[in-house]
């Protein structure tokens, strides 16, 4: 997920991490402890999950603002929320074993948007409470809000998302000036060249959400970092066959896409 500076020219990974974006989906509903524990089952290398406040000041995981039938969860006690909304605490609990992706969702204008840093801070303190300092990094496509967590919690790696539409040379030259330690690019524009030019001034870089086989393929071809998937089970299969291993057993459920 984080790398040291490297010279010119040496080898990437030996071989790609495989994260199963919001947990296991296949067959399991995303960002719930089901998905986290079916994903550490399958073999997963870690996870990716989102972070939002309630009304209330907890940390939950869950992906969109607003939860279907209930309301905006900036606006919506945690004890309000289902029960398949879990807080950030048992995520943790439920991802020992596993590296995690922590996405911290405070985009300016979302709601409950968060310019204090108070989500950030929070979150920070909610990852050295629970000793998960380490085999963690925190992303979000808020460069404040990283920066946030980093003034926070120095020991904690810090990742910039990018959207599909971001220049990845730019992206680069900010985060060399910042000292991120990752770029998280949508895979569609990310190819072996830029990914060996960030491994040899010590940046990672960690795509989302590369699903088809031929994506996954060029991904672990272009020697990316971690890649982000939602196609978990077939993932952990492409990368054991490039170890020379046995892939993960099926668990025989049909893919929510």
């Amino acid at each position: 997920m984080f790398r040291e500076p490297r010279g010119a020219g040496a080898p990437g990974p030996p071989v790609t991490a495989v994260f199963g974006h919001r947990g296991c989906t296949e067959g399991f509903l995303e960002n719930t402890i089901e998905a986290f524990v079916e994903a550490r089952r399958l073999g997963a290398d870690g996870v990716e999950f989102d972070v939002r406040r309630s009304a209330d000041g907890a940390l939950v995981v869950h992906h969109d603002a607003e939860v279907p039938g209930v309301g905006l969860i900036c606006e919506t006690k945690v004890a309000d929320l289902p029960a398949h909304v879990p807080v950030l605490g048992a995520v943790i609990a439920a991802c020992r074993g596993m590296a995690m992706n922590v996405e911290i969702k405070n985009k300016p204008g979302d709601p409950g948007a968060d310019p204090s840093g108070a989500l950030a801070r929070a979150v920070a303190a909610e990852l050295a409470e629970q000793g998960r300092l380490e085999d963690v990094i925190v992303s979000s496509f808020d460069a404040p809000t990283i920066e946030a967590v980093r003034a926070a919690e120095p020991a904690l790696p810090v990742g910039w998302l990018l959207g599909g539409l971001a220049s990845l040379e730019g992206a680069l030259a900010t985060a060399l000036d910042r000292r991120y330690q990752a770029l998280h690019p949508f895979f569609a524009g990310v190819d072996g060249r830029f990914v060996a030019r960030c491994h040899d001034r010590g940046v990672a870089v960690n795509v989302w959400t590369p699903n088809a086989e031929h994506e996954l393929a060029a991904m672990f071809e272009a020697k990316v970092d971690t890649l982000i998937t939602d196609r978990l089970t077939a993932a952990l299969a492409m990368a054991a066959g490039r170890r020379g291993e046995t892939g993960p057993e099926t668990n025989g459920g049909a893919s929510s896409g």
